[in-house]
């Protein structure tokens, strides 16, 4: 979709994201091998009580499914920024789905704007667990 055709308030759902604990380790043990998501042990005797899944992973378990419904396609030029917060841990057999919403839109000039998406995502509980918001840059229609 072009720049010209989003409107602020534009939302769709993401399908479900269910968080595999072979995945979960594997992804940890690769990019973020802390002992919160790698020793069972050890996450035991912290306060979440067992091992967490990394935010990041989490998080692109949910942006992949979002992917599928994308707003912007094949007119999105570049990602500008993101901003993850995480609210409440993740775990291994979570369900995660997202409500992704246009929050603001800003034209750059006659060929493209900044498109920024708010992306609330919830578990299997209806819990928010995190938002991010991410920027894009996406193409103007060219009259």
């Amino acid at each position: 979709m072009y720049f010209d055709d989003l409107k602020i308030g534009m939302t769709v759902e993401t399908a479900p994201a269910v968080i595999k604990k072979e995945e979960m380790m594997a992804f940890a043990h690769r990019y973020d091998s802390i002992p919160l998501h790698t020793d069972e042990e050890y996450a035991k005797n912290t306060h979440f009580g067992d091992l967490i899944a990394p935010g990041v992973m989490s998080f692109m378990s949910v942006w992949v499914k979002y992917l599928e419904v994308d707003f912007f396609g094949r007119e999105v030029l570049v990602g500008k920024s993101t901003k993850i917060e995480w609210l409440k841990p993740v775990y291994a057999e979570d369900v995660l789905r997202g409500k992704v919403t246009i929050t603001r839109l800003e034209k750059r000039n006659e060929k493209n704007g900044i498109a920024e998406v708010t992306v609330e995502v919830y578990n299997q509980n209806d819990e928010l667990v995190m938002t991010n918001v991410t920027e894009a840059i996406v193409k103007c229609k060219i009259n």
